[in-house]
């Protein structure tokens, strides 16, 4: 049967269609029930502090992924300018990921401890005091705005369900090291912990 019979005939190119596409789709999600045994894991990472966490909302919040990727890619060029490229077991407790392409401003999968708390401060105030040609804007209200962390049980839980190995004691815990914090120590307490974990192989 050749090509041009298949497309006059309307019902059957559906037919042939659905089946193509059922391949693929199966062919795309099977992997995904294998992910354990595929992805070698990383001694180092962990799950979020409660702290991380809500960091971690404010920065999707803020909408920082629209801009910054953490994703470093197995290139020549990735791997000198920001280091060691991105392993899928560094997101492991990433619930959704942040890997991304875009890359307006730097990739920040190893920021941490590349700068101290104080540069961070000042960067989230004022991006072009510290870098002149930044086109990031400035985010000062993060430093007034008292952290809400009435929902931080509701979201460990959450993430419990999708296999983030938190305890019910860390569960109950969490809010103690939230009292009296900001946005912005939320939010550098997130992005001081990206690429920690991982070292050059």
């Amino acid at each position: 049967m050749k090509h041009s019979d298949i497309e006059k005939k309307g019902l059957l190119m559906a037919i042939l269609v659905i089946i193509v596409i059922s391949i693929g789709g199966l062919v795309e999600i099977t992997p995904l029930f294998f992910l354990k045994s595929t992805i070698p894991p990383l001694e180092n990472v962990r799950p979020y502090t409660p702290l991380e966490l809500e960091g971690r909302d404010i920065y999707i919040k803020e909408g920082c992924y629209n801009c910054h990727s953490q994703m470093i890619r197995p290139f020549r060029a990735e791997t000198l300018r920001y280091g060691p490229y991105s392993k899928p077991a560094e997101s492991r407790y990433d619930h959704p990921f942040q890997w991304g392409s875009k890359r307006t401003g730097p990739d920040l999968a190893r920021i941490g401890g590349k700068y101290p708390d104080s540069w961070h401060v000042q960067h989230m105030k004022d991006p072009r005091s510290l870098v002149p040609e930044s086109i990031m804007p400035n985010y000062p209200w993060l430093e007034k705005t008292a952290l809400d962390y009435s929902k931080i049980e509701t979201k460990m839980r959450a993430l419990r369900m999708v296999g983030v190995p938190y305890t019910d004691e860390e569960i109950a815990e969490a809010r103690k090291g939230l009292v009296g914090k900001t946005e912005l120590d939320a939010m550098i307490a997130y992005l001081q912990m990206l690429g920690t974990a991982v070292t050059e192989d």
